[in-house]
């Protein structure tokens, strides 16, 4: 009776209704006969029904011939541990079941539908991968060539200064070998002139390379061998400065792009002015005085024009060179600093500004206040007094009084005390707080002190010792 169950939902009905007559005998040798595709019982004798000839299949069949058929839903008693395959298969069929689709009906067999198998394009053959806007010809041994796989020097300057925007910690390692790749390509007016014009390009056009682009030029202004009669590295540098400088006035009048790019120049001109060295006359390593006087021109350009992003600029570069330039005045006895401090309060009492811009302007003036932040350490020694020194105390004794109220040599009611407390400690100098002994081996003094303790002395610690064993007995 089992073996009737052992069969998907639906199978065998079409096949059922289509012969009409055809009867199920229940038997242990079932068999089948192609012909009249009636079931015979386990007897060898055919069914009571008359077998119908073969018809075409019904709705029914179509529909299973169309679509797989689902598992059943429960797994009938006696089939043995069936498991149910995943959605894209169909389930295992029984022997009856293998019968059923042998026979001569049409009802069409189930497929088995194969789940698509992830393949992945990852390989160890791979090329190497760089991320976007990454130029590795500066990394790989393309590198080590010079310039022979560039055509034209803008090229290789440009790559080499795209390099240190996007990875700065080289410079330590490949300016050298930049600096000689130069020596032999520079050696013409035109050639040193492109080069100044584009690194002052790549300084004042991308964000935060005016530093870096101060340390190339310092650089290239030591190591360029070429010296032609227009000038030198850092003199056509300067000049190319020196043209942008004189269109100060017009630049922090202008609108926001000529603003934005004037104030990229001032901030690389306040970077040329900390990094860029000159040699005195007697060997000296000095800086460009021309820059000093220049940025104090810039800031009352940007001063006279008291917009925020002017004022902004301004504050960015005080706080980049105020202390350099402040020392730098001082020493010629000028109080320009002074005046700029003044002017910076005039700003914030008058001009038509931010808020968070006169905040800012406001916290300038307390930086240079506090010497812009420098902590100078004097060397003059000072003997420690109570009032010149907070921890003057701090490594004193404390003492009690018989009350238990302790106190120190800052309590002024017990100075006499304290003293008195004091100089009976010396009795002992020789010893630390810790017990250590300090005295020198075989001091007179205290090989003649005696180890034994005094009879008096003797007699009350052994009260004390039985005085503590009775109470611990209790």
């Amino acid at each position: 009776m089992s073996d009737c169950f052992d069969r998907a939902p639906g199978a065998g009905r079409g096949q059922g209704r289509g012969r009409g007559g055809g009867a199920l005998l229940s038997g242990s040798g079932a068999a089948e006969s192609g012909s009249s595709g009636a079931r015979l019982g386990g007897s060898g004798f055919p069914s009571s029904g008359p077998a119908e000839p073969p018809h075409k299949p019904g709705f029914l069949q179509q529909q299973q011939q169309q679509e797989p058929l689902r598992p059943p839903k429960t797994v009938p008693p006696g089939t043995g541990n069936a498991e149910h395959m995943p959605q894209t298969k169909v389930p295992p069929v029984s022997q009856d079941k293998i019968a059923a689709h042998d026979c001569g009906s049409a009802m069409a067999k189930p497929q088995l539908v194969v789940a698509p198998v992830a393949t992945s394009k990852l390989s160890v053959n791979a090329p190497e991968f760089y991320p976007s806007g990454y130029n590795p010809s500066f990394t790989d041994s393309s590198f080590e060539d010079g310039c022979d796989g560039y055509p034209t020097l803008t090229e290789y300057v440009q790559d080499f200064l795209n390099h240190l925007t996007e990875q700065p910690g080289c410079f330590e390692t490949e300016i050298e070998h930049f600096a000689e790749t130069l020596n032999g390509w520079v050696t013409t007016d035109e050639a040193l002139q492109e080069l100044v014009e584009l690194i002052y390009r790549q300084a004042t056009s991308v964000p935060n390379f005016s530093y870096m682009g101060a340390r190339l030029c310092n650089y290239l202004s030591h190591h360029l061998t070429i010296n032609p009669q227009s000038g030198n590295f850092r003199q056509l540098l300067l000049q190319r400065c020196r043209t942008e400088y004189e269109n100060r006035d017009q630049a922090a009048k202008g609108d926001e792009a000529t603003r934005k790019q004037f104030h990229a120049f001032v901030l690389f001109l306040a970077e040329l002015y900390l990094n860029l060295e000159i040699k005195g006359t007697k060997g000296q390593v000095m800086r460009a005085e021309i820059l000093q006087t220049g940025l104090r021109e810039l800031l009352n350009a940007l001063f006279s024009n008291p917009v925020d992003n002017n004022l902004i600029c301004a504050v960015k570069l005080l706080k980049l060179t105020g202390s350099v330039l402040e020392d730098a005045w001082k020493e010629k006895g000028k109080t320009d600093m002074d005046e700029m401090v003044q002017r910076i309060e005039n700003v914030v009492l008058d001009a038509n500004c931010s808020r968070d811009v006169k905040q800012m302007l406001l916290k300038l003036v307390e930086l240079r206040s506090s010497n812009w932040g420098r902590v100078h350490v004097t060397s003059t020694y000072r003997e420690a007094t109570p009032e010149n020194d907070p921890n003057y105390f701090m490594n004193e004794p404390t003492f009690y009084t018989s009350e238990g109220v302790p106190f120190t040599a800052a309590d002024p009611d017990y100075q006499e005390k304290y003293q008195e407390l004091l100089d009976r400690e010396d009795f002992f100098p020789d010893y630390e707080e810790n017990g250590t002994d300090l005295s020198g081996a075989g001091d007179p003094y205290f090989d003649d002190i005696d180890d034994e303790m005094d009879p008096e002395i003797e007699e009350a610690y052994e009260k004390f010792c039985l005085e503590s064993e009775r109470k611990r007995k209790q």
